[in-house]
């Protein structure tokens, strides 16, 4: 019997740059376990530079990313998510839409870097960023989800948004 791939969505505001680094995380680290997605409640249109130039130094494919309408997931035929996680505070704040199934959601707010101003603290940004969520995934991972209940489970996800990198 094959294992559980458990869907998940990542959301932001813009969907252009920390909801892209958690889609892609999510997918890399999961190792299969996770078919991660990310969208926002109102799309920048495209991915910004600054996430693309991180994924790309940190061997990550890039193909396919696009800023995205958490509409997209909310139309029939959309996958049914096991677990949402919002990485900004406006879009944890927003009213979103109905989820089919239920899933789990926490917030794991992470500092924007896409408004930082020059290069090199922009590169930066975009690094902790990254290490804050690539640690929070890792926590994650580390749950035995199979065998929490919803209320431990939401729970737990809590404790790693609150978790100060």
């Amino acid at each position: 019997m094959s294992e559980k791939q458990y869907n998940v969505l990542v959301l932001c505001t813009g969907n252009s740059a920390r909801s892209i680094l958690g889609e892609v995380l999510f997918n890399t680290l999961g190792k299969g376990k996770f078919k991660a997605y990310s969208a926002g409640s109102k799309p920048a249109g495209k991915v910004n530079p600054g996430a693309l130039e991180w994924l790309k130094a940190n061997g990550h494919s890039t193909e396919g990313l696009r800023s995205k309408s958490w509409d997209e997931f909310a139309a029939p035929g959309a996958p049914e998510f096991d677990f949402i996680f919002t990485v900004c505070d406006n879009a944890a704040g927003e009213a979103c839409p109905l989820w089919l199934g239920k899933p789990a959601t926490a917030h794991w707010g992470i500092p924007d870097p896409a408004h930082v101003e020059g290069d090199e603290a922009r590169r930066a940004a975009f690094k902790k960023a990254a290490d804050q969520l690539a640690r929070r995934i890792q926590l994650f991972l580390s749950l035995p989800i199979e065998k929490l209940d919803k209320l431990v489970l939401k729970e737990k996800l809590a404790e790693i948004g609150r978790i100060q990198d």
